[in-house]
């Protein structure tokens, strides 16, 4: 099988704009559109860059342009291209002037109420010119966001990396995940986890890893997960369910303590992971935005949780 050359010159960065453009709009006449071209000419393009790779990218279908398998490798690499031609630029611009830039942060829940506010507002009043961008979603959504480029770093509670290659992690620290109900909830006297089943229930996805540990609990207790169950990680509407119905959640202990109609519950979690931190690429060298916004991160965190103090020396015994 032959090797393609795409350094030939005959790709373009035109065509990655375009396949990246046609996989996110599913159609040649929106990618079009989006991009501010006559539809004939995007048509061209596409033929274009189907040609120098000699597969075909897209099919047509009654639902638009559905990529066919090259077509959805091609498109990942020409995201990832375009990410990092972006990014350079943003690092160019960082380094011309280091009171502007973009940093773009993924968010999981743990960290999103108090830690990220606080160190957007500090990096703000250093650098107002500096631009943040907050993406929300789980943790297997922000991986590939992270490794493509689209996002700078992830902030929340750190999940296992070990089969991720290419991820390196910094803790900023430890968070008690509890058990909370509205004031008043008719299980703020339970006991035990058991108590607790007959109430209904807001958690996690389940591809988080805080519903994993959570079932690890209830399985550990020998209980099935609770049978009248909410899945979400949105902490608006979390927090919404929370307080206007009977529902319990397990909810980072800063998100729980800053609302005062939410108040813990007597039933402890065990085994837990409790280490909230920032994902970062492991090659990628952060721009100086990104830098910025570490750098604040970890400050603001020493504030909310400062670390333990040190263990000053014993005085010397006179002879």
């Amino acid at each position: 099988m032959r090797t393609i050359d795409l350094l030939n010159g005959r790709l373009k960065l035109r065509h990655l704009v375009l396949v990246a453009a046609i996989a996110d709009h599913g159609s040649v006449v929106r990618a079009a559109e989006h991009l501010h071209l006559a539809q004939p000419a995007a048509t061209r393009s596409l033929r274009e860059v189907e040609r120098i790779l000699g597969v075909e990218l897209f099919t047509r279908g009654p639902r638009g342009m559905a990529p066919t398998v090259f077509g959805e490798a091609f498109s990942a690499h020409a995201r990832s291209v375009l990410a990092e031609l972006r990014r350079a630029g943003e690092r160019i611009e960082g380094l011309a002037d280091a009171r502007v830039g973009t940093v773009t942060v993924g968010t999981l829940l743990a960290g999103s109420n108090v830690l990220l506010p606080r160190a957007i507002a500090a990096l703000k009043r250093d650098r107002p010119g500096v631009r943040v961008v907050i993406r929300e979603a789980t943790f297997d959504v922000q991986v590939p966001r992270l490794l493509e480029g689209e996002i700078d770093l992830i902030l929340g509670r750190l999940n296992p990396i070990e089969d991720l290659p290419g991820l390196r992690q910094i803790t900023l620290y430890g968070e008690p995940v509890r058990l909370v109900a509205r004031r008043g909830h008719p299980a703020e006297t339970a006991s035990t986890l058991a108590d607790l089943l007959a109430h209904p229930w807001v958690l996690p996805l389940e591809q988080t890893s805080l519903r994993r540990e959570l079932e690890q609990v209830f399985h550990a207790a020998g209980l099935p997960l609770p049978a009248d169950v909410v899945e979400c990680t949105s902490i608006l509407t979390v927090r919404t369910l929370l307080r206007d119905t009977d529902m319990i959640a397990a909810l980072p202990e800063l998100v729980a303590r800053t609302d005062e109609n939410l108040a813990p519950l007597p039933v402890p979690l065990e085994h837990v992971r409790r280490q909230v931190g920032v994902t970062l690429p492991a090659q990628r060298p952060l721009t100086p935005s990104a830098h910025l916004m570490l750098d604040h991160l970890r400050r603001a965190a020493a504030e909310i949780i400062p670390p333990p103090a040190a263990t000053a020396p014993a005085p010397a015994t006179p002879a």
